[in-house]
């Protein structure tokens, strides 16, 4: 890196570093004696005046130019893409909506640009160029893809397809506060964008206060992207088919003066006359849409022009920077040294900047403060009786109901499956959301129950809701979670970051494996454990597998209550006995482990029985009946929250915010875990039961796990068929007494 210019002594304070400094615009001193948005104003007042046009244009190429600079000072990170969308982000900026959001991860140094252009950057101590390019792709600074952690920004972004899920839960959580979201053509093809929107406009419709913004730049990562070949009238044909009343479309080609080829085009080589016709037509257009959408319209926004409009090259090439990209390599200097603006230009900027939106957005974002949510108050638990056969399923379900009666932001989502899973009072109770009133169906437009058939928008509006500050919960099959899960290991990442409170993340996956023998391996996919079994080390992730109706009770109270945490509860929904009292129950969810049963003596010694689920404890108990009878002292543990058994260091704990470091003692853990020989059984997969196996001093350890799905007609078929029964149960401890 080298720095190219001295600090002009007329120069802001924020600009040290710059390594570049250009001449004034033609007209400046017309169009740029005083900042468009006025003291005490929040946003322009008219996005036709020419002085509005001439300071967003000026906006527009201060964030190019910042973007490029903090990637050529790494020879990394992806400048292109934000660069095609500058004009809209810097309108969005000038008319005041601040609250934006987007799906690419990519954008990421553009976002970070605009945080450090309106001072929100300062919370983290960065204060000029010198800093961004110092903090910039490094831990504890500005993450190659955006984290919500940053002073300023609302979400997380990298996997794309999910900024949707996160503008949509602010606009119904904020209305009268537009919520913006820039997406990329490039991600446009993954499978959800457009369908989550229109689910939830259907089941919203009077919800339109979020934005989604298309930057429709004709290229993707490292190719063209696939609707580049689209027209203008069939791309509009598209947003209208999923159901948006109002699509502007504001493409670049219409005011090229440079003979450009190709449908796309690089604005910043027009004439100055014709960048700023080009600026107007994107300001007052950016201006209709947002009155659409905060009108009750639902509205987007496309803007087409070429990627890379305005850096160091286009296309996809201008996607990301490699080590020959440096500050002094011939393409890079020259695009710096052309989107340079004069001192007085960026005291300019910053002044429009610290004004847009009422301040910098690490004051105004919605997310910055703690949303007040409704207060529970205690958890009417019911303690079934010792030995009672109760659905954990409906008994959890009670519970879910009597939160979203105290909560009216509250929303449940599930993909059509709630009486499928034994769930169907929380239906009774909250009503399914749908624009058809239906009480057989218990179908109502008002409900807070949120089923589109996608368990990537159940998730999303879910994870969305609980990054913003509501509570939620996501309702699946453990078997179709995976289709859904990754937008909440994106948000549980960002809870472990964030400098605020907000609630977990709760998720309650039921139909296990075991439950769903005639549906085949299709419905037989318990896999995903140990995906959750490997973020348990996270640090602010918990993998409950509850006992009983009592415990799964214990389990969904703890959750709710938790903050910045993602609590994944597993259970069946078929009748099962009771083996925990409440008391016992709430003490184990917290501790981790509870003992169910202690033969007390034996002479060929003690053999522990680790188990997590609450199905697989049925061939338990009966294999432990036939090796009491062999003389073996048999004791049965059932492994709740298998997180909490993990040593200190074994999990990130100290590295989250709101952490949890209620870690069982070496001494509790010994005591609990007794025996010569440990068994650890899982109606699902063995990852959960690491911290036990890791922990224990017995002589012999194994484990009996699940293996693969099969069609079968009955629970004990299936499990006979992964090896679980009575008679592998009592093989397997003769065999670890054997060795």
């Amino acid at each position: 890196m080298t720095a190219h210019t001295a600090l002009p002594a007329n120069a802001p304070a924020f600009c040290a570093g710059m390594f570049h400094f250009g001449e004034s615009w033609p007209n400046f001193q017309e169009y740029g004696r005083s900042a468009a948005i006025a003291t005490g104003r929040k946003a322009i007042p008219n996005p036709a005046a020419m002085e509005a046009v001439y300071q967003t244009l000026l906006m527009a190429d201060a964030l190019r130019y910042c973007t490029l600079q903090i990637c050529a000072a790494k020879s990394s990170g992806h400048p292109g893409g934000f660069a095609s969308s500058t004009e809209a982000y810097a309108a969005l900026v000038m008319l005041g909506h601040t609250n934006i959001v987007t799906e690419v991860g990519h954008h990421a140094p553009g976002f970070y640009s605009a945080m450090f252009l309106d001072c929100s950057l300062e919370e983290m101590g960065i204060r000029d160029m010198n800093d961004m390019m110092a903090r910039f792709r490094e831990q504890h600074g500005l993450l190659g893809h955006l984290s919500g952690a940053i002073p300023g920004l609302l979400a997380p972004a990298g996997p794309l397809g999910q900024g949707q899920h996160f503008a949509m839960a602010g606009a119904l959580l904020h209305p009268g506060t537009l919520f913006p979201v820039t997406i990329g053509d490039g991600g446009f093809g993954e499978p959800y964008v457009l369908s989550a929107m229109k689910h939830f406009h259907f089941a919203y419709p009077r919800v339109t206060n979020y934005l989604p913004v298309l930057v429709w730049n004709g290229f993707s990562q490292e190719h063209h992207s696939m609707v580049s070949l689209m027209t203008n009238d069939e791309m509009i044909a598209y947003w209208r088919a999923h159901d948006f009343d109002e699509v502007i479309l504001v493409d670049a080609k219409n005011f090229d003066d440079a003979g450009q080829e190709g449908a796309y085009v690089d604005s910043t080589r027009f004439s100055f006359g014709q960048r700023l016709a080009f600026m107007e037509a994107v300001l007052t257009g950016m201006a209709k849409a947002a009155d659409g959408a905060l009108g009750g319209r639902h509205t987007a926004f496309i803007l087409k022009q070429m990627k890379g409009a305005g850096v160091h090259v286009l296309g996809a090439k201008s996607h990301n920077l490699y080590p020959k990209d440096t500050p002094d390599s011939p393409e890079i200097k020259a695009a710096l040294e052309c989107r340079a603006l004069s001192p007085e230009s960026w005291a300019l900027v910053r002044e429009n900047f610290l004004r847009a939106g009422g301040g910098p957005a690490a004051k105004t974002a919605v997310t910055e403060q703690v949303l007040e949510i409704a207060k529970l108050g205690e958890f009417p638990l019911e303690d079934f009786a010792l030995g009672e056969p109760v659905v954990p399923a409906t008994a959890m379900g009670a519970l879910v109901a009597w939160v979203g009666q105290q909560d009216p932001r509250f929303v449940v989502t599930n993909a059509d499956g709630n009486e499928a899973s034994a769930m169907k009072n929380i239906n009774d109770a909250l009503k399914i959301r749908h624009p058809t009133e239906d009480p057989l169906y218990n179908q109502q437009p008002s409900g807070q129950v949120y089923e589109p058939l996608n368990e990537d928008a159940c998730a999303g509006l879910a994870a969305g809701l609980a990054l913003l500050g509501s509570r939620s919960l996501w309702l699946s099959y453990e078997s179709f979670a995976i289709n859904g899960w990754p937008i909440m290991q994106t948000v549980a990442q960002a809870m472990a970051e964030l400098r605020r409170k907000t609630p977990s993340t709760v998720c309650m996956f039921t139909a296990g494996a075991l439950e769903q023998g005639r549906n085949g391996w299709t419905h037989q996919r318990p896999e995903i454990e140990n995906y959750f079994a490997a973020q348990m080390r996270n640090g602010n992730v918990f993998l409950l597998y509850p006992t009983d109706a009592n415990a799964i009770q214990a389990a969904y109270e703890y959750a709710v209550n938790s903050v910045n945490k993602s609590m994944v509860i597993i259970a069946s929904k078929s009748p099962l006995p009771v083996r925990l009292t409440m008391t016992q129950a709430r003490e184990a969810v917290r501790k981790g482990a509870a003992l169910l049963h202690d033969a007390g003596t034996g002479n060929r010694g003690t053999v522990t029985l680790a188990v997590t689920g609450d199905m697989v404890l049925l061939p338990v108990f009966a294999a432990s009946q036939v090796l009491e009878k062999e003389g073996y002292r048999v004791r049965i543990l059932s492994v709740i929250n298998p997180r909490q058994l993990y040593r200190p260091a074994d999990v990130a704990a100290h590295t989250v915010s709101e952490a949890d470091k209620g870690f069982m003692c070496d001494t509790d853990f010994h005591d609990l875990f007794i025996g010569e020989v440990l068994l650890g059984i899982s109606g699902g997969t063995s990852g959960a039961l690491e911290p036990v196996l890791l922990r224990s001093r017995a002589r012999q350890r194994d484990v009996l796990a699940w293996l693969r799905g099969e069609t079968t007609a009955t629970p004990a078929e299936l499990m006979a068929f992964n090896g679980i029964t009575v008679e592998s149960i009592v093989n397997k401890i003769h065999g670890l007494d054997a060795g």
